[in-house]
């Protein structure tokens, strides 16, 4: 399968709108899923459909689409919203300016009757229908491409309400004798100011949601548009685009890093704020990386260029967090089979409310009929229901984009927000994830060195978190160690290996009785090492025991502080590790850990996710996105815990950018807010149109007198998708 095609989809202006392209999309040989974002008026198409294709399919379905390839079609996106911006401004102070002279003039009584002058009333019909054609005409394009397609949209509802006023009051106008003297009103007024109203909120709307994408924004404009590279022993400025793979490039104070690299001369310290979250700057040294986007605080170095262009992390973050934003959870396509009936059901409405009146209401029934209809089709706005759901995950995702927290989909945003479980890694996750050794006790017949001398050689070629620590020991002391023959790594229990002859052994007490080595008084210390937290080790030569280390990797300075958040949020948390059962209990005192989960083989963790799910548990599964894979792809949401070069891990529902669980209270509190805030959205929704429609169709006149007009009917429409939007946009500041 090919990289996803992101489109830009000019014409959509509700829910209904999105499942018309959805279809459209669907329907092009070659796609597999096709995704409509209506907030930020783009689609995302997976599969192996070209963007030819899928541009003419948008296109035969009324509404107008462009590839989004690069950097460069972002911008012409925006420059076009712009233009589309302005253009509803215009619209609205046309049309608004026209209706208001003709309601005020109607309203101070300066227009004579009808009768008295057909050919004023004659003028104000063709103003009208210059206004409708000329500002408003965009809505009856719309309805037509919609009636082909055989569906319909906003502009299908728009059209049908400023249409038919206009049509009955010229005809009011050219036969007035053929209808009863009360019913001889026009609505010319009526109807340029709808067109006015809802160009008004369109243009507030579309205000509104631009700045939803500001976190997108952000992220685009931290890469800077040049860079100083040296070639040839000469430093020039070149544009980003041109830098290649293993170029040298000199970063100088306050300037932002170009692409992915890493430092082979100088040092300096980096603030990575815009990847993890954290707000300290970093010490950066001979040898380490330095990513993307990221901004170099004090001294100067010079990098090679490791990943450029789409391959750096800054680009893997831009485009998760698009996919996210572009993506939609369960309550999202609910909300989607409700659109595609609720255009039919309104003009239904509109037409029951048309016929009641005409055949059972006061004189002039006629008049009635006709602005209860009309005001039943300009009311009932489906744009809020079709923004409710992506302007909140929009907003929502690019808000946790910029904790360090990015969000795959919006399915994993629903699912956090409904977890009861978050099962927790040990190493790297609650520690810090730098095991040392803290411990040697050799057996009488060994020194220290000798004994760290046979484990360093076994670590050798191991790649355990915790052969770093003996490593690093043998280093301090100058112990060199050459590499064991037949070197072999047994999952959950440890290393084995030959060295001159004699067979060595290193792991847990439980390969040592595997191997039938006797442990003597050296459990009883072990146990002692496990009770303070450390994890005790055994080495082993020819089936004799050579020491016993202790291996500390304490728990991380933030890790207790995560914990209390996950508690106040209301969630069990449970510790799921390979290691010791009384080390990994001790650590989980430490920092306020419910339960522990110990000595459990790595594929046996994936197993005790399931036996916790099938206890009825919304589960999430914390690890380091590598070894625990598995386990993450079992639960109910994978949280990978990383850098903030690892934010591709596959596994994973959510990355951290940082090594910290605060990261993940920050992605659960943030989902719970956003799923709250959709559905404050829908809810709003939904009973905007469940009082409206009826309240307009007249329910209330002969208990109250009361019938809507249908410019009060456009205004309520019209602000109906800006309070959705306003409401999304509370996510940015809100407190978790």
């Amino acid at each position: 399968m090919s990289e996803p095609i992101r489109l830009s989809i000019a014409g959509m202006a509700c829910a209904g709108c999105v499942s018309a392209v959805e279809n459209a999309l669907k329907e092009v040989p070659g796609v597999e899923e096709a995704t409509v974002n209506l907030g930020e008026r783009t689609a995302t198409v997976t599969g192996t459909a070209d963007a030819d294709a899928l541009i003419a399919a948008v296109k035969k379905a009324g509404y107008d689409a462009a590839e989004l390839r690069g950097l460069e079609d972002e911008q012409e996106k925006e420059n076009l919203e712009l233009q589309e911006y302005r253009k509803l401004w215009w619209r609205a102070l046309v049309a608004g300016g026209i209706g208001a002279a003709m309601f005020i003039g109607g309203a101070l009584g300066l227009f004579p009757e009808i009768e008295e002058s057909p050919g004023f009333w004659m003028f104000l019909s063709l103003v009208t229908l210059g206004v409708l054609t000329l500002v408003g005409g965009h809505f009856f394009r719309g309805a037509l491409a919609s009636l082909r397609a055989g569906r319909g949209n906003m502009d299908t509802l728009v059209a049908l309400g400023t249409g038919s006023a206009w049509l009955y009051s010229t005809v009011v106008v050219l036969f007035p004798d053929s209808l009863p003297s009360l019913a001889r009103h026009a609505y010319f007024d009526a109807a340029v100011i709808i067109v006015g109203l809802v160009s008004l909120g369109s243009a507030l709307e579309t205000k509104a949601r631009g700045k939803t994408s500001e976190a997108i924004k952000h992220l685009i404009g931290l890469q800077p548009a040049t860079a100083r590279v040296i070639r040839n022993g000469e430093e020039i400025d070149l544009p980003v685009e041109e830098i290649g793979l293993e170029e040298t490039i000199r970063i100088r104070p306050g300037e932002r890093i170009p692409v992915d690299g890493e430092i082979f001369e100088g040092e300096s310290h980096v603030d990575e704020s815009m990847l993890t979250g954290e707000p300290m700057p970093v010490s950066k040294k001979v040898g380490d990386a330095v990513y993307s986007g990221t901004l170099n605080t004090s001294g100067s170095f010079l990098m090679k260029a490791t990943k450029i262009g789409k391959d750096t992390a800054l680009a893997h973050i831009i485009e998760l967090v698009r996919q996210a934003q572009s993506s939609k959870p369960q309550i999202g396509r609910l909300v989607d089979k409700v659109a595609a009936i609720f255009v039919p059901v309104v003009v239904t409405i509109a037409v029951i409310s048309f016929i009641v009146w005409y055949l059972w209401g006061p004189e002039p029934s006629l008049a009635y009929a006709m602005v209860s209809a009309m005001t039943v089709l300009v009311i009932a706005c489906p744009c809020a229901l079709g923004l409710a759901t992506p302007i909140s995950i929009m907003v929502g995702v690019g808000r946790a984009a910029e904790m360090g927290v990015l969000i795959r989909n919006g399915e994993a945003l629903q699912s956090a927000s409904q977890l009861g479980t978050i099962v927790v890694d040990k190493t790297g996750t609650v520690t810090e994830g730098r095991p040392r050794l803290t411990t040697l006790l050799p057996q009488p017949g060994f020194d220290e060195s000798e004994a760290l001398q046979r484990a360093a050689a076994l670590e050798t070629g191991s790649e355990h978190p915790l052969a770093a620590s003996i490593l690093e020991a043998a280093r301090e002391r100058g112990i060199e160690a050459t590499a064991v023959e037949g070197f072999r790594a047994v999952s959950g229990f440890g290393v084995e290996g030959e060295r001159d002859g004699h067979r060595l052994i290193l792991g847990n007490a439980r390969f040592m009785k595997q191997q039938a080595v006797d442990l003597g008084d050296s459990e009883a210390r072990a146990e002692q090492l496990a009770a303070s937290g450390e994890t005790p080790i055994y080495l082993a030569e020819d089936g004799r025991l050579v020491a016993l280390l202790g291996i500390s990797d304490p728990p991380r300075e933030d890790s207790k502080q995560a914990i209390e958040r996950l508690h106040r949020l209301g969630l069990t948390v449970i510790m799921l590790t390979g290691d010791n059962a009384r080390t990994a209990r001790a650590i989980a005192d430490r920092v306020g850990i419910d339960e522990v989960i110990a000595e459990v083989l790595p594929e046996d963790k994936t197993g005790k996710i399931t036996e916790l799910q099938a206890r009825g548990r919304k589960v999430a599964m914390v690890g380091d996105g590598i070894n625990d894979a598995p386990a993450l792809a079992q639960a109910n949401v994978g949280i990978a815990v990383g850098s903030g070069a690892d934010v591709a891990i596959e596994s994973a529902d959510i990355a951290l950018m940082r090594n910290s669980l605060n990261g993940v209270a920050d992605a659960i509190a943030l989902s719970r807010a956003t799923l709250r805030n959709i559905k404050q959205n829908l809810f709003g929704a939904f009973i905007y149109n469940v009082l409206g429609i009826p309240v307009a169709a007249g329910v209330l006149y002969p208990f109250y007198g009361i019938l809507l007009s249908p410019i009060i009917a456009a205004a309520a429409m019209s602000m109906s998708s800006v309070t959705v939007v306003t409401n999304a946009l509370r996510l940015r500041k809100q407190r978790l």
